[in-house]
C-alpha cells in the first residue's frame, strides 16, 4: 500500500501473502491518541472487514470475506487490527483494536473445526487443528468507541480476536497447526 491515507479500500493486491518474510516480523505499537494516519489506517481496517461480509461486495471488488485482519497483513508494521462477526443482528462482535495485550488466557483450549483461514494465505494448501484458548480477556484502544476497552470473549470471537494478535507477533495460523496429525483431537478441547 503506497500511501494509507489516499487509499480508499483495500485490495487483494493490497494483501501481503505467504511465504513474504513481512509477515513474520513482530509489529510496533502505535501512539495514543492515534494519529490521523493510524485512525485513518484502523477504519480501513475495519471497513475491510465489515465490507467483505458483503457477498455482493465481494464479487463487485474481487476480495475474500474476513472476519478479520490486522495491519501487518497488508505490509504496515504497526499494532493494529481490525474484527467483525455477526452470528445474528443482535450479537455483533466488533473492534477496531490499538495495541492490544492479553490480560487473561484460560486452561481450556479449542480449536476452529475444521481449520482456520487467512486472508495472507492460500487456505487450500493448509489443513489441521490449531490450538487456541477458548476464553480470553483482551485490553486495547478501541476506535469505534474511542477508549481503551477490555475485551472478555469465549469460543469463536476468542479464535477470531487469537488468530489477529498472532499476526501482530509475526505468527500465522499455519505455524500453530498440530503438525503430527491434523485428524488429532485431544479429547479436553472443545470445538467451535
Amino acid at each position: 500500500m503506497n500511501d494509507i491515507n489516499k487509499a480508499k479500500f483495500i485490495s487483494n493486491e493490497d494483501i501481503i501473502m505467504e511465504p513474504n518474510d513481512i509477515l513474520k516480523t513482530t509489529s510496533v505499537p502505535v501512539k495514543i491518541p492515534l494519529s490521523s494516519e493510524d485512525k485513518h489506517l484502523l477504519k480501513l481496517l475495519y471497513n475491510h472487514v465489515s465490507n467483505s461480509q458483503d457477498e455482493e461486495y465481494c464479487k463487485k471488488y474481487n476480495i475474500r470475506s474476513a472476519v478479520g485482519i490486522a495491519a501487518i497483513q497488508i505490509g504496515i508494521n504497526k499494532r493494529l487490527l481490525a474484527v467483525k462477526t455477526k452470528l445474528d443482528d443482535e450479537n455483533i462482535f466488533k473492534y477496531a483494536l490499538a495495541n492490544p495485550v492479553y490480560l487473561y488466557k484460560s486452561k481450556q483450549m479449542c480449536y476452529l473445526n475444521p481449520t482456520e483461514g487467512c486472508l495472507s494465505v492460500d487456505d487450500t494448501r493448509y489443513q489441521g487443528l490449531v490450538p487456541r484458548h477458548y476464553h480470553i480477556q483482551v485490553e486495547g484502544f478501541n476506535l469505534l468507541t474511542n477508549k481503551k476497552e477490555i475485551i472478555d470473549v469465549k469460543g469463536f470471537n476468542a479464535i477470531v480476536l487469537q488468530h489477529e494478535m498472532d499476526h501482530l507477533d509475526g505468527i500465522l495460523y499455519i505455524d500453530r497447526i498440530n503438525k503430527l496429525d491434523f485428524n488429532y483431537k485431544k479429547d479436553d478441547w472443545i470445538a467451535v
